[in-house]
């Protein structure tokens, strides 16, 4: 029986693992895009009068801009660092599963001979 839970938890951290890992390359990329819209916005804010409406309006797109990014870096460093806790108990549960795998395979205490 504990080989088989053994197995399914494996698995399941796995999964979990994966969505992770996958949640944060789509904050990455999330992030090089807004880099992108903020350098944009930039050059675009350099060709107006700096007094004018569309420049103020520009300055203002451009802290939102910044402040998500800000509230991204928090989410992926929140997913980073589950996804290390992840591994450890990923690393816990592989050699939990790999005792059970040896326990269940040796006959007589003879060491599987």
């Amino acid at each position: 029986m504990g080989l088989i839970c053994s197995q399914i938890r494996y698995v399941y951290l796995n999964q979990m693992r994966l969505d992770l890992e996958y949640k944060i390359q789509l904050i990455t990329q999330t992030r090089m895009g807004l880099a992108t819209s903020v350098s944009d916005l930039m050059a675009i804010g350099n060709d107006f009068d700096p007094e004018s409406p569309a420049t103020k309006m520009l300055q203002q797109r451009q802290t939102k801009l910044n402040a998500l990014e800000k509230k991204l870096e928090m989410q992926m460093q929140a997913y980073q660092g589950r996804l290390a806790a992840i591994q450890k108990e990923e690393e816990s549960c592989k050699a939990l599963l790999e005792q059970n795998v040896a326990r269940a395979f040796s006959y007589g205490g003879g060491g599987g001979r």
